[in-house]
């Protein structure tokens, strides 16, 4: 697997931050291995560049490999100064930001390039939910290198000229890389170890600088900007059950939605909105894809999948980590019901429940359709923990659907006895109003008013506060 990219290591640090505003560190730092000839290699920088600079005006640091230089492998020396860039960002509390382009660990050094490695990984899990990380794949990123970039919090790749694989596909047993790419980006983001996939270069770098400029720089910091968007004005939700990754665009200031993990458990959408200049974060249940002219192209059944729900899980928990509000968009009425499913559903929804429960960030819940059995708690309902629950006018909350529920409690009566019986139960428990009255849902509000809800909400909940038992960390 080749290296060809458009650009070079620098062109795209260069690319990536403000102009002019680049600070390379440690650029006489050099291998000092000699076995199998390798002085008689040129190694400028030991195949990474490491430095400095601004996106927008907020400080990141930034490594990036050169695939010129030794084929931009991983040797001692450039393990250990992307070692000195995370030491440097734990101190001063601002994002790591990798462009990679290596392929692989540097055989000639053995032990030490191994080692190189394992400090490298040891100082990617310390600085897991103090600093953002991320990592874009530009070329190839194999074996090792791809245990690096799934420990970052977000992964981008362009189409093409870019291979992530821990086995390349030639090397999977019936498989070889004709029959099916498992390096492609296409490949990669459906089974989710990719956040993002543009079309080149240059659209993931310019991906990675919005991101920076909706997060926070670290897990003390906030991410909030000055909002001229009215927050009165109306929004329309004709599609929030089915596609919610359209409709949080028409929620969110100046229309901005940053979807993250689009390819991936599709009826699950995660991403980044804001609301009166607020980054908040967005999970929702989805039944269509919708395309620009409103039709269908996918469709799925309402039910939490086990892909839907480590996906949501993982999302939400990094936005506790970062002090991110979270905002659930809940229509789902039970969990996939397949014999796949069956053996990791319930571990899944677990994972989807304690992430939920143990955030304690500001957390509001949408009953936007359906809210159906105990799939209506795990999509962070009041009961585990969500601190404001709206529902829009027409949703259902209860234990299943009416009629169905009816044939189990009058299974003698006649259809015309079930239907009544169905309409009792539809209102009597089936209902926002009722779960309203028992206080679950704190207000049902008109769609087009949703913005106005959201954002007060969260102002409200701006100061909150929220102690956990004292304990080491859960097991779930």
């Amino acid at each position: 697997m080749g290296n060809s990219t458009q650009m070079s290591a620098k062109d795209r640090i260069t690319a990536l931050l403000d102009d002019n505003s680049f600070v390379e560190i440690g650029a006489l730092v050099t291998k000092r291995n000699t076995d199998f000839d390798l002085p008689k290699s040129d190694a400028p920088s030991d195949g990474v560049i490491t430095g400095y600079g601004l996106i927008d005006g907020s400080l990141v640091y930034v490594y990036s490999q050169d695939a010129k230089v030794l084929h931009g492998t991983i040797g001692e020396m450039h393990a250990k100064k992307i070692v000195r860039l995370y030491d440097l960002a734990l101190k001063t509390g601002a994002p790591v930001i990798g462009l990679v382009d290596c392929a692989g660990i540097r055989l000639q050094e053995a032990t030490d390039a191994l080692a190189g490695f394992g400090e490298v990984y040891f100082k990617q899990t310390m600085a897991s939910g103090v600093v953002p990380q991320i990592t874009a794949v530009f070329g190839t990123c194999g074996g090792g290198s791809a245990i690096s970039a799934a420990l970052s919090d977000f992964t981008f790749m362009p189409k093409s000229n870019a291979k992530l694989f821990v086995n390349s596909p030639n090397a999977l047993e019936g498989n070889y890389t004709a029959k099916c790419d498992t390096a492609a980006a296409e490949y990669q983001a459906a089974c989710g170890t990719v956040d993002v996939v543009k079309e080149d270069e240059a659209e993931v770098l310019a991906g990675i600088r919005t991101l920076i400029s909706i997060l926070p720089a670290n897990n003390e910091a906030e991410a909030v900007v000055d909002c001229v968007d009215s927050l009165n004005r109306a929004v329309s939700f004709d599609a929030l059950s089915a596609d919610p990754a359209q409709a949080l665009a028409d929620l969110s200031d100046d229309n901005f939605f940053f979807e993250v993990k689009a390819a991936y458990a599709k009826e699950m959408v995660t991403g980044f909105i804001k609301l009166d200049g607020m980054t908040v974060g967005a999970v929702a249940n989805r039944t269509a894809v919708l395309d620009e002219n409103g039709k269908a192209t996918e469709k799925f059944d309402a039910s939490l999948t086990t892909a839907g729900c480590e996906k949501a899980a993982a999302f939400v928990k990094f936005c506790d980590a970062f002090g991110i509000p979270v905002v659930s968009f809940t229509n789902v009425n039970g969990y996939k019901a397949t014999v796949c499913e069956e053996k990791s559903i319930a571990v899944a929804a677990a994972k989807l429940t304690a992430a939920f429960a143990n955030a304690t960030v500001a957390k509001v819940n949408v009953v936007s359709g359906m809210a159906y059995g105990s799939t209506y708690i795990v999509m962070n309902s009041k009961h585990i923990g969500a601190d404001m629950v709206f529902a829009v006018e027409g949703a259902k909350i209860g234990m299943m659907d009416a009629a169905l529920a009816a044939q189990i409690i009058a299974p003698e009566k006649t259809a015309d006895d079930r239907k009544a019986v169905a309409d009792a139960y539809a209102s009597l428990q089936g209902s926002a109003e009722a779960a309203a009255k028992r206080g679950y849902v704190d207000a049902i509000v008109s769609a087009d008013s949703l913005r106005q809800h959201l954002s007060y909400a969260f102002g409200m909940l701006y100061s909150k506060r929220d102690a956990q038992p004292a304990k080491k960390h859960g097991t779930i």
